[in-house]
């Protein structure tokens, strides 16, 4: 189905990227744990984390060697398994799974409606999109006993991008999930891995995945 599939060194197990779950060899059955991590600019990054260390690809940041696959017509190396029209094949999305339930957010979508409060699989979500970036993260909205609401905002002289919750007004850094101004500073919201595919192949793996619609 398109998907890499890696090996590890001591056992020799199988681990498709799309599951992070051994399908074959000694740990077939075996989850990896899955860590949330951020898509953003280099700019951005270093915002956050000025100390931050880089790989050293000699040079080879300067050009994207799939630039002309995601330009064209071609989906994966062996096609889409199956078709689902309610988005273009090769529409970005941002997927995320709860307990067994899958959901996608369409990035063009998100360029539009940047702050979705949501539900999945009964918990309150928050997706989030930085327009300047195209950076996106995913929270639970609950901090305690409280489930917020969020919508974006700016505060004069801080670089990076901020959300405000409509219950208590605490300001929170889009980015990290951590309050940093108001009643709930110091809070720091769960993180929820977020999955960045084409649409054909989230589909793929999930035919019976939701679609956020506005």
């Amino acid at each position: 189905m398109n998907d890499l599939v890696m090996y590890d060194h001591q056992t020799d197990s199988l681990w498709p990227q799309f599951f992070g779950e051994a399908i074959d060899g000694p740990l077939k059955g075996k989850k990896l744990e899955v860590v949330a991590v951020l898509q953003t600019t280099w700019q951005e990054w270093l915002g956050l984390y000025p100390d931050t260390l880089v790989l050293d690809k000699r040079g080879r940041y300067s050009s994207d060697s799939y630039s002309g696959y995601y330009r064209g017509g071609s989906k994966g190396v062996l096609g889409e398994s199956r078709s689902d029209d309610r988005l273009d094949a090769k529409d970005v999305v941002l997927g995320m799974r709860l307990d067994s339930m899958a959901k996608a957010y369409s990035v063009e979508s998100l360029k539009s409606q940047p702050v979705v409060n949501d539900v999945l699989a009964g918990e309150e979500v928050l997706v989030i999109f930085d327009p300047t970036s195209e950076a996106s993260v995913a929270y639970h909205r609950r901090a305690g006993e409280k489930v917020l609401n969020f919508a974006l905002t700016e505060t004069e002289g801080v670089p990076q991008p901020l959300m405000i919750d409509r219950e208590t007004g605490t300001k929170w850094s889009v980015f990290t999930g951590q309050a940093v101004e108001g009643p709930l500073r110091g809070t720091v919201l769960e993180r929820i891995p977020i999955h960045y595919s084409f649409w054909f192949a989230w589909t793929d793996f999930y035919p019976s995945t939701e679609l956020y619609s506005g």
